[in-house]
C-alpha cells in the first residue's frame, strides 16, 4: 500500500487529507448563488452569517394551526405540522413545561417555506460575520412574492 492510497482516514482509497497539492484542495466552501425568488428560501448561505428561517411550535398551539396535529405512543403525547414546515414530532408534556419558564420553548428550523398562519422569523446563525454594508441577500427577510407587503386604497371620485 502506498502514501497515495492511504491518508488521514487510514483507509485505503478514502482521502480526507485537505492539504495534499497533488489532488487539490477538497471541502472548500463557496459562496452559493443567489435564487431567483430568495424569499421561497428557508435559508440562506449567500454570506458567512447563514440564516435559517424558523417557526415556533407553541404558537401552533397557542392560535389553533389546523394543521397541528397530535398523537400518543408510548405513554405522550407528540404534536407536529401537517404540511411539515417543521419536520420534528415534539413532546407535548415537555413544550408546555418549556413554555412556562421565561424563554420558552424556542424556535426549530423550518423545513419549507412558512404558512401565513405560522409565526416564523429569520435567525442568524454567526451575527458577528456580517460586514460593514450589511446582509448581502437583504430579499430572503422580505414576504414570499404573491403576498402582498403594503395594501393600497384608493378614492374614486
Amino acid at each position: 500500500m502506498s502514501r497515495d492510497s492511504v491518508f488521514a482516514s487510514g483507509k485505503q482509497g478514502i482521502c480526507q487529507d485537505l492539504r495534499d497539492p497533488k489532488y487539490g484542495l477538497h471541502n472548500v466552501g463557496t459562496m452559493s448563488t443567489l435564487t431567483l425568488r430568495p424569499q421561497d428560501a428557508v435559508e440562506c448561505r449567500a454570506c458567512g452569517v447563514h440564516c435559517d428561517k424558523v417557526v415556533y411550535p407553541s404558537a401552533c398551539i397557542e392560535r389553533s394551526c389546523p394543521f397541528a396535529y397530535a398523537y400518543e405512543e408510548h405513554g405522550h403525547t407528540f404534536m407536529g405540522c401537517m404540511q411539515k414546515v417543521f419536520e420534528v414530532e415534539i413532546d407535548l408534556e415537555m413544550l408546555r413545561a418549556a413554555e412556562v419558564r421565561r424563554a420558552g420553548f424556542g424556535a426549530v428550523k423550518a423545513m419549507r417555506n412558512p404558512l401565513p398562519m405560522c409565526m416564523a422569523e429569520i435567525e442568524p446563525c454567526y451575527e458577528a460575520r456580517t460586514g460593514e454594508l450589511g446582509c448581502v441577500n437583504p430579499e430572503f427577510n422580505e414576504l414570499p412574492a404573491g403576498s402582498p407587503t403594503f395594501r393600497v386604497f384608493a378614492r374614486l371620485s
